[in-house]
């Protein structure tokens, strides 16, 4: 439900209802560090019946935003559980991900602690965010920084080439996998 919640905020509206689907697919053009970024974003709402879907949407995307509710435990446990799965569907040992806890603003509802949340990253080798889509707090951020995390990569792996012409700049996109 965390992931759910936190994406719909980039839509610019908050749920307070939730009817847990088997993904959500959204478009978003932005301008990130003043580069032009069309955000493909696939919500699997972290659902345990639809695992099999998993892997497909995991050999797909090209960064991950990994959604806990800090008032959730069992959320946060899974975390790592995801974090290896892409890994290992990717067959790779690091890929573009952020560790997003959510609901931050429950701060008398916690069950997982701001230093549990970077002591995990730090494990995990990912940064680290708190956010709350009911308060409008670093969910933009989030996307921002994972689209900048997926550039760093992409560059690292593949050297840019000549500047490319205006219409193949148009077509390129990240696509974003929110568990």
């Amino acid at each position: 439900m965390a992931a759910k919640k936190f994406f719909l905020f980039l839509q610019s509206y908050f749920v307070t209802d939730y009817d847990p689907t088997i993904e959500d697919s959204y478009t978003k053009q932005c301008v990130i560090d003043d580069r032009a970024a069309r955000l493909n974003i696939l919500d699997t709402a972290g659902q345990e019946e639809f695992q099999s879907l998993r892997e497909q949407y995991m050999k797909t995307g090209e960064g991950f935003l990994l959604v806990f509710s800090v008032t959730d435990r069992g959320s946060f446990e899974e975390i790592y559980k995801f974090q290896r799965q892409i890994l290992r569907v990717k067959d790779r040992d690091e890929f573009p991900m952020i560790l997003i806890g959510n609901k931050a603003d429950l701060d008398h509802q916690r069950q997982v602690t701001q230093e549990e949340g970077q002591q995990l990253a730090r494990q995990l080798k990912v940064t680290y965010m708190e956010a709350s889509a009911k308060i409008r707090m670093n969910v933009d951020q989030a996307f921002h920084e994972l689209v900048r995390v997926i550039r760093k990569f992409q560059e690292q792996e593949c050297p840019p080439s000549p500047e490319p012409t205006r219409k193949e700049k148009d077509k390129k996109g990240c696509h974003c996998v929110i568990f």
